[in-house]
């Protein structure tokens, strides 16, 4: 594998490691629009997980990013 698709590759990682933490975040804004109320507590508890592991993968590949303060910024 050359350095091109190695860096295409880790791009394709910290790409989806947004996708992810963004769906979660819908995820979460529907679920408050529907309920009227925040989601169940276990629910923003595993989200909150969910994002740490996505955004230590993202940092593992493109770390100092601007992934990690805007994560901060949903909570």
């Amino acid at each position: 594998m050359d350095n091109d698709e190695k860096e295409m590759l880790k791009d394709l990682i910290w790409l989806n490691a947004v996708i992810a933490t963004e769906l979660i975040q819908i995820t979460e804004n529907t679920s408050q629009i529907l309920r009227q109320q925040p989601p169940p507590a276990a629910c923003l508890a595993d989200h909150q997980s969910l994002r740490e592991t996505a955004l230590g993968i993202a940092e593992k590949y493109r770390p100092n990013t601007a992934l990690g303060p805007h994560l901060q910024g949903h909570r």
